[in-house]
């Protein structure tokens, strides 16, 4: 196996976290207003960048370096599961704004009010839900499978 491989699967698994902490933690209004007043800054949409870019890198270099490495099948494809999920909620917030903003751009003002839908639905259900869904599906069972190999190699040894 690559020696990057498991390095980055952990580095993304704990971007991951910090984004949940982050989410949970930290946006909460009274703190998040604490912090803004203390340092003078509103520091969420800068640390959302620096978590959401560095995500979707690691979730490249999974995805990359996974489809080079010779790996059991099952192994390789949670990791590409993992990986490109990661990329994929990035990829459809874009798609999202793009394809929002485009009908409006073709068909003009207030389309979206006109066919009853407020909002493109497509690929913002796919970045909210879909993509952390399959995210977690591929995360649980790469640590699944990391650790049945851990403890086959040291009945083995």
């Amino acid at each position: 196996m690559n020696k990057f491989i498991l390095p980055v699967f952990w580095a993304l698994f704990g971007i991951f976290i910090a984004f949940a902490i982050v989410m949970q933690v930290l946006m909460g209004p009274p703190l998040r207003q604490l912090i803004n007043e203390s340092i003078g800054v509103n520091f969420a949409p800068s640390l959302f960048f620096i978590l959401g870019s560095l995500f979707f890198l690691l979730g490249l270099a999974l995805i990359i370096l996974t489809a080079r490495a010779k790996l059991d099948k099952i192994f390789k494809s949670f990791l590409l599961l993992t990986g490109s999920s990661a990329v994929g909620v990035f990829v459809s917030i874009l798609l999202h704004g793009a394809i929002y903003g485009l009908f409006i751009l073709i068909f003009g003002e207030g389309f979206w009010e006109r066919i009853g839908i407020p909002d493109e639905p497509f690929f913002f259900i796919m970045a909210i839900f879909v993509c952390p869904l399959a995210y977690l599906v591929g995360t649980v069972g790469s640590i699944v499978l990391i650790i049945r190999r851990g403890k086959h190699e040291a009945q083995t040894a």
